[in-house]
């Protein structure tokens, strides 16, 4: 809530670089999956894969939680990183952060489910339910079953290990009729479940963009809920998903590290144009403090520009949705509980 107000108060001062939220560490970049969508990661580029050593990525950590409470793991797929759970224990026992979540695509998940204890969120891709849509765009039909399969066993321990189990979807012209199907799965496993447009260049799809179906389908889900569905996802999200609407978009709330420390400022899709716009100023193996690292970033690259409306992904439209929405982010969080804001997955 600190974090939150603070950030208000800078917007009102005209300030468009933010503290963040939550942070998002990489544990490393190798997958195990060719997912059609993903522009960064996947299998087929596993001979540029990074992953570092635990010490080091114990000391990456220490400096995030310097000057970060909350932590998002993810990867590639971090299942595959060989010191995950010695890592995600540090991260628990020693730095104790407050909310601590991975993101995973749930293939290894039967064999890591020890992690289940030092989670808050466990959030796993998942973009249908039906086989043959699954395999057109992620999970080969071998796979697929058993992925399902472990989010049966996963999802009953949700009480016992006190961990929310979220299914994040990217919805793609060749998953958008299985949608429905999703969501009844979710509510029938007591799972929330996120979604997000593909992106192509950090735009949606342009066959979404044109599909009646889509628009329909998103406003089943506002519809479905209003009326008690477990959709995480806000209203001013899904609204904008909806309507396609121009928003600010504050991307140094959560910001992004790499397996090796590098942070990525002040957003992924503009380290990826390079130049001036962003990109990695600085390896937090190399600063004492969150501080130092942060105020590097911003003399190599100046203050974040809140003025880029290109990217409706779920992980930075959100948060910025959210945080220059208080009023209806308080409403959402007093009627559901869950701070909608610690959320960004991607």
């Amino acid at each position: 809530m600190s974090t939150y107000l603070r950030n208000f108060l800078r917007l009102k001062q005209g300030q468009s670089t933010l503290d963040p939220r939550l942070a998002i560490y990489y544990a490393t970049t190798r997958c195990n999956l060719n997912c059609t969508y993903c522009e960064d990661f996947g299998a087929r580029r596993n001979g540029e894969a990074v992953t570092t050593t635990l010490d080091d990525a114990k000391k990456i950590l220490s400096i995030i939680r310097d000057g970060v409470k909350n932590l998002w793991i993810t990867g590639g797929d971090p299942l595959l990183a060989p010191h995950l759970f010695d890592l995600m224990l540090f991260a628990r026992q020693d730095l104790r952060f407050r909310e601590i979540s991975l993101i995973t695509n749930g293939t290894l998940l039967s064999q890591h489910l020890n992690l289940l204890p030092l989670l808050d969120r466990l959030v796993i891709s998942l973009d249908s339910v039906e086989p043959s849509a699954l395999a057109a765009v992620s999970l080969p039909n071998e796979q697929s079953q058993s992925v399902i399969a472990a989010i049966e066993v996963a999802a009953p321990l949700q009480k016992e290990h006190d961990f929310k189990l979220i299914l994040n979807a990217v919805i793609t012209p060749e998953t958008l009729s299985s949608m429905d199907a999703l969501i009844e799965f979710c509510t029938t496993s007591h799972i929330l479940l996120s979604i997000s447009p593909q992106a192509v260049n950090n735009w949606p799809h342009f066959d979404l963009l044109i599909s009646e179906e889509y628009r329909a389908f998103i406003k089943r889900v506002i519809n479905l809920k209003k009326h008690g569905a477990p959709i995480l996802g806000s209203n001013a999200y899904l609204k904008t998903l909806l309507n396609q609407e121009p928003y600010a978009c504050y991307p140094t709330i959560i910001p992004r590290i790499m397996p090796d420390g590098c942070l990525i400022y002040p957003c992924l899709p503009m380290e990826k144009e390079g130049g001036e716009i962003g990109g990695r100023p600085v390896n937090l193996l190399g600063v004492s403090s969150w501080n130092e690292a942060w105020q590097r970033a911003i003399d190599r690259y100046g203050e974040a520009p809140s003025s880029c409306t290109s990217c409706f992904q779920q992980c930075y439209a959100e948060p910025s949705l959210i945080q220059s929405r208080p009023i209806s982010w308080a409403w959402e969080r007093l009627h559901t509980g869950i701070d909608l804001g610690t959320y960004g997955p991607g």
